[in-house]
């Protein structure tokens, strides 16, 4: 099942030469809509792509000292995972489910536990997965317990992102999935990492819906007219907000957005106008770090180095965002539940408040994007009926939407691809 469906020749029309999609080596034609509305492509993507791809799961933060863990449900694997923090400082991951009769071993979210026992018989782990306890152990039968530890699941950590491997071998090892994104992306500073702001929503539209939504900003002036076109368009120079630069690095790609160097808080927004710090990336900008000057600085970041730049936006295959500006970074996971519903979730790192109009700025910070998000995730619904009608087959994306172009030109080779090296090409 092709997700391209190529224009004719003959009917192409000349884009010029700064064309992001054509840099990338993309087809311009219209792209098909069925893997947005197709459950039997949205099982495709849960053997082809997400039971094979590194998925990016949290970040070294989740597991603060030695003993520390986390769970996390990862519903397109119809699995709960445990992460662990042993003695020896390893990151470790597991299936959170018993050797006994495959109950949940960790029912908490987090905690700080040495040994893991499953309440229904108290059958107990070290917090590296070896079985150590079984009450009445002489009336099993030829119990080995050294065969019955807790299934473990592939990690491997970059940059304090933690990435698990559905594969009980994977294919190619995380560096090797990152490619070139994860060359040019090292070492970039990561500040802001005493708070985190979540925002969560759980709605009826295919996952990559609301992928789209974050990948590109030509419908910000469209979509978000009081909440972000201010900020990232101008009435002149930049109308349609088109970024600054968009790229390819192998399965994963970026775009920087273009920020508005003229633009200050209206004056009938008073509390705005209050917390308003230049700079720190419009709108978004949630912090005036010192931090800031060595983010951008980085090589990758902004790689124009253009004035007007406000943040860069990240996508790493197949459903994980890293977003900068200088007021720190976010990130997006997009999670698949089924072909039309989506768990999505947005983590947006803040520094400790400093002072009462600190933490009023980073209260309206959070209410911004709240506002930006309501925007994003109703839209997202409302595109999900009508491709659902199928009154139209294909969708006709502009050069600014090639992050989308791409997504679905990678995620095609994924599904047809028999090894993942091939689908890495």
């Amino acid at each position: 099942m092709s997700s391209v469906i190529e224009r004719p020749a003959a009917t192409r029309h000349v884009i010029d030469e700064r064309s992001f999609t054509l840099a990338a080596g993309l087809p311009t034609g219209p792209v098909s809509v069925e893997p947005y509305r197709s459950p039997e492509f949205f099982e495709l993507e849960r053997e082809r792509v997400f039971k094979r791809a590194w998925l990016c799961i949290g970040r070294v933060e989740q597991l603060p000292q030695i003993n520390s863990y986390f769970t996390k449900d990862i519903e397109i694997w119809k699995a709960s995972v445990l992460v662990t923090r042993d003695k020896q400082d390893k990151i470790r991951a597991f299936h959170n489910v018993c050797s006994h009769r495959g109950n949940l071993v960790v029912n908490q979210s987090c905690g700080v536990a040495e040994r893991l026992v499953c309440r229904y018989h108290n059958w107990q782990y070290r917090n590296d997965g070896e079985l150590i306890g079984v009450p009445d152990q002489k009336h099993f039968f030829d119990l080995d317990k050294k065969t019955c530890g807790l299934t473990p699941i592939s990690c491997e950590v970059w940059e304090g992102f933690i990435f698990l491997n559905h594969q009980k071998k994977p294919e190619v090892t995380l560096a090797e999935f990152l490619g070139p994104f994860g060359t040019r992306y090292a070492g970039i500073p990561y500040f802001n990492l005493d708070e985190t702001i979540v925002i969560q929503a759980d709605f009826k539209a295919n996952w990559k819906l609301i992928a789209d939504a974050f990948a590109e900003p030509y419908h910000v002036p469209s979509l978000h007219p009081a909440t972000l076109a201010p900020g990232f368009a101008h009435p002149e120079e930049n109308r349609y907000a088109r970024p600054l630069s968009a790229m390819a690095h192998g399965i994963h790609r970026h775009f920087s957005a273009y920020g508005n160097p003229d633009y200050v808080p209206s004056p009938t927004s008073k509390v705005e106008a209050l917390v308003y710090v230049q700079d720190t990336g419009g709108v978004l900008g949630g912090d005036a770090s010192d931090n800031a000057a060595a983010l951008t600085a980085h090589p990758a970041i902004n790689p124009t180095k253009d004035r007007s730049w406000s943040a860069d936006v990240t996508w790493l295959f197949p459903n994980f965002n890293i977003d900068y500006s200088t007021g720190g970074f976010w990130t997006h996971e997009f999670w698949p539940v089924a072909h039309d519903r989506t768990h999505w979730t947005l983590k947006i790192y803040i520094p400790k408040t400093m002072s009462i109009r600190h933490r009023l700025q980073l209260e309206h910070y959070a209410c911004r994007w709240a506002e930006v998000v309501l925007e994003d995730v109703t839209n997202c619904e409302r595109i999900q009926r009508g491709l659902e009608s199928r009154a139209k087959d294909a969708m006709i994306l502009q050069d600014a939407e090639m992050l989308i172009r791409h997504s679905l030109h990678v995620l095609d080779k994924w599904v047809k691809a028999d090894r993942v090296a091939d689908a890495l090409r």
